[in-house]
């Protein structure tokens, strides 16, 4: 079964990141958790929570679409590699979470100034009363040593 489970969760790490490829925030919109609510780190240096902000509040579908087609209108994606490095399954196969390395670079189609999301980030799943998963939880993207994107 936690084979199973961990395809599912990585089908839905895929979804994201297809999600920021073709700038389409309705496919990663479809697998949130209506609770989820999502900090961020300043930087990607600021491990200690104190210095997290909120940047969208509790999932709210139209807001937070309207907040990442904004940023699909505003910015070039330049590329985008992620990688999971672990999958890790509760024991009840009820919860799960994957650890992720990303590396995004967005450029403002303005300013040509750019964004780069790069980082470990941990990604908590959920699984509902009626058998489907949803993505719960994620840390902003963190430095961690790593040797996918040095």
């Amino acid at each position: 079964m936690s084979k199973v489970i961990k395809r599912k969760i990585q089908e839905m790490i895929n979804l994201e990141t297809r999600g920021w490829d073709t700038k389409n925030p309705d496919i990663f919109l479809s697998m949130i958790h209506p609770d989820m609510a999502w900090p961020w780190p300043p930087t990607a240096d600021a491990h200690d929570p104190i210095d997290w902000i909120f940047v969208m509040g509790r999932f709210d579908r139209e807001r937070w679409r309207k907040n990442w087609q904004d940023l699909f209108d505003s910015y070039d994606l330049v590329h985008n590699r992620c990688v999971t490095v672990k999958l890790e399954i509760s024991k009840e196969q009820d919860a799960a979470f994957a650890v992720v390395d990303i590396d995004s670079l967005w450029r403002n189609k303005v300013t040509k100034e750019v964004s780069p999301w790069k980082g470990r980030v941990c990604n908590i799943y959920k699984k509902l009363s009626t058998g489907k998963w949803k993505f719960y939880y994620q840390t902003g993207a963190l430095n961690f040593p790593t040797k996918e994107f040095d």
